[in-house]
């Protein structure tokens, strides 16, 4: 059997394994080791598998994943995001839609802390929903802006998507970083200018807050806006010693989750349960993270040992003859498809040793790649019919918030999501400036 098609069978078992509602690491890691010990027999088949083992092992920044886990949870579990959002309430109360834009500004704040999608969303339909809904907000309007103010916790850095991409892509995590800073702000901006608009043409949407509410003392407005300053001062104590090559990524993340749980003891907060929980929580998902990236590699190592990356760049380029630009375009398109029933680490374990090489072979730039693939994934998120954001607002919502409401309420921050998505592709150097600029 020529090797394409071996390569194609492999790619259609582990999708049917996985429709068949198989854990994805099982899926992909099974199908990776039975085709390596039926193509190379029991010797090299076990040393593919296992010597993806050791390098998964002994790869020294995989120390940053618990690091920066326990810092989102430590943060979120002591309630300082309480604090934020309060801050919030206060400054921006007196515009309209001034709650809705806050919570962007939370859940971008929110997204420093942690690096997750999931914690974003956990924080914005407990904390931010109840409040905009009691204060008269749309429900369709609300619960979209909380869907996509969450998902900037996969974009701003410290994205945890970004590390295991710079893993899987063997690109530098700092470069990644840095270059999702700027596409994120932007999205967030794009976030808040339309909500803005929106509230201008259509008042009731998001009204003003009435003075009781947000009548303080200076003095205390101030203090309140301290609250905000907490987290980037823990982003800053880490990142800053970073870029300046003073640390390394493990000995910064360290510092992050250290000024992070510092934070919570100073406040009052760090308590036994918030420390069992937060330390539960950090080792359950980086136990399953290791799982996938293992299974990932594995799988990687039998697709290069097959040439099934050179296969189908021949495919694309030789013989169909499509530009880059379409191959590039195709690849994003299978990502919002793959997105109505997988998450954005499955997404990528998936395709990432298909698709990774294939766009270091068509001479475009990794790092950039790495932003596209994750606002890519953001968009998939949100998709209908099954968005995997959608099904968790749903979870979360209270019960006069129905599926309905929530497919037609993510339908304009798509359209935002797609035009930021439009204007990286066409200006690169949205996404590359900040690393060029800082590391020369």
């Amino acid at each position: 059997m020529p090797y394409e098609m071996i390569a194609l069978f492999m790619f259609a078992t582990m999708m049917v394994m996985l429709f068949t509602g198989q854990r994805v690491f099982g899926a992909i890691g099974f199908v990776a080791v039975l085709a390596a010990l039926l193509l190379w027999g029991d010797r090299g088949g076990f040393d593919i598998a296992f010597a993806s083992a050791i390098k998964l092992m002994n790869w020294y920044p995989l120390l940053t994943l618990p690091m920066f886990i326990f810092m989102g949870y430590v943060m979120s579990e002591s309630r300082i995001a309480d604090d934020l959002y309060k801050m919030f309430h206060v400054w921006m109360g007196p515009v309209r839609g001034g709650l809705a834009i806050g919570t962007i500004g939370l859940m971008v704040l929110v997204s420093a802390m942690n690096g997750l999608s999931v914690a974003g969303m956990a924080i914005g339909a407990t904390i931010a929903l109840p409040e905009l809904l009691r204060r008269g907000y749309d429900k369709i309007m609300v619960t979209g802006v909380i869907q996509a103010g969450s998902s900037l916790g996969i974009l701003v850095p410290p994205s945890v998507v970004l590390v295991l991409y710079a893993m899987i892509a063997r690109q530098p995590v700092g470069q990644l970083w840095l270059a999702g800073i700027m596409p994120g702000l932007l999205m967030a901006g794009l976030f808040v200018i339309y909500i803005y608009v929106r509230c201008r043409l259509q008042p009731h949407l998001g009204p003003v807050l009435p003075p009781e509410e947000r009548t303080m003392p200076l003095r205390d407005k101030l203090r309140l806006l301290r609250a905000g300053l907490l987290p980037l001062f823990i982003f800053a104590a880490m990142m800053v010693p970073f870029v300046n090559g003073w640390t390394s990524l493990v000995e910064s993340s360290a510092i992050g989750a250290m000024t992070a749980f510092m934070a919570a003891v100073l406040k009052g907060r760090m308590t036994k349960t918030v420390f069992e929980t937060s330390v539960r929580m950090t080792l359950g998902i980086s136990c399953m993270f290791m799982w996938i990236i293992l299974a990932a590699l594995a799988f990687g190592a039998v697709f290069d040992g097959l040439g099934a990356v050179k296969a189908i760049e021949s495919l694309f380029t030789q013989k169909l003859g499509l530009d880059p630009w379409v191959i590039l375009i195709l690849m994003q398109l299978s990502f919002i498809i793959m997105g109505t029933f997988l998450d954005d680490t499955a997404m990528l374990v998936i395709v990432a040793p298909l698709y990774v090489p294939l766009v270091g072979a068509l001479g475009f730039d990794l790092i950039w790649y790495g932003v596209l693939y994750t606002i890519t994934t953001q968009i998939a998120y949100m998709t209908p019919p099954f968005g995997y954001n959608l099904f968790l607002m749903r979870a979360m919502a209270p019960p006069e918030i129905t599926i309905r409401d929530i497919y037609r309420s993510i339908l304009p921050f798509v359209l935002v999501m797609m035009l930021a998505l439009a204007l990286v592709i066409i200006f690169p150097q949205i996404a590359l400036w900040l690393p060029q600029l800082v590391y020369g």
